[in-house]
């Protein structure tokens, strides 16, 4: 019987126990009530409240702008609508780089006032006193390795990461530090998967790829792209499940012409 059945309520120990039997981590994004609800009833792993809504829900061109109160509330609302997953919440951009007791204050906002079960937080070695601060508080700490978009000005552009050696040797290295620090998982985004599996390898806790190829501990993608809701979006990584943009849009033009031809409502939907 697979761990995942198991358990009422999924924590950062389940999926220790998940990366110790082989069984693969399901996590998606999600930003509010009515779509965490169906996720969760689905029966997702992890729902990570990601700061993409920054770009999905926001319409923004980068995860930079999202407030840590718009991330509060999205949280909040994702909160109301699960049962069962485990909940992580993304630190936004600024408030955790400038030192550790800001870091620690505001994943302190996000558990207390969101009833979130972790937090998320990009960077390696550089962020490290900040992980520990927060990890003895007793707030449990996903890492983020790899392109890690909050630093898209730095990057100046959304490829691959790590493939020449000496950024992949400091990946390694991050990855065994945040370990060290006291993470409970790490995501790995768009790396080679020769690396993400050699770092999946190297750790006891699980790893979460995106574009990090099928050795990683368990997979993630941003809602909205796999559903097809978002259609602009196509990287070699993506799976999309449903075309959910050109279905609602096919609805939505059904319902303007049948307002317009009086077709609806008809004598049965009225009183």
């Amino acid at each position: 019987m697979s761990v995942n059945k198991e358990v009422k309520k999924v924590t950062t120990n389940t999926l220790q126990k998940m990366k110790a039997s082989g069984e693969k981590i399901a996590m998606l994004t999600a930003y509010d009530f009515s779509f965490a609800k169906i996720i969760d009833g689905a029966g997702i792993d992890v729902i990570l409240v990601g700061d993409s809504a920054s770009n999905v829900m926001a319409g923004h061109e980068t995860t930079v702008p999202i407030t840590l109160e718009q991330m509060i509330y999205h949280a909040q609302c994702v909160i109301r609508g699960i049962n069962r997953c485990l909940v992580v919440v993304d630190l936004p951009f600024g408030t955790y780089q400038s030192n550790s007791d800001v870091a620690l204050a505001s994943a302190i906002r996000i558990m207390k006032e969101t009833g979130g079960h972790s937090i998320k937080m990009e960077g390696g070695e550089e962020i490290l006193d900040s992980v520990k601060k927060i990890v003895s508080a007793g707030i449990p700490v996903m890492g983020h390795l790899g392109l890690t978009p909050q630093s898209i000005y730095k990057f100046g552009t959304y490829t691959v990461r790590a493939k020449e050696e000496e950024e992949a040797e400091k990946l390694r290295k991050d990855a065994l530090l945040l370990q060290e620090a006291g993470c409970f998982a790490i995501v790995l985004e768009k790396i080679p998967a020769d690396l993400a599996k050699q770092v999946s390898e190297s750790l006891h806790i699980p790893t979460i790829g995106i574009g990090a190829g099928s050795d990683c501990d368990g997979q993630v993608l941003v809602m909205h792209d796999m559903l097809g809701i978002n259609t602009e979006f196509k990287p070699r990584f993506l799976r999309q499940y449903l075309n959910i943009h050109d279905q609602a849009t096919q609805a939505v033009e059904q319902y303007v012409n049948d307002v317009k031809s009086k077709d609806f409502p008809n004598e049965k939907e009225q009183y």
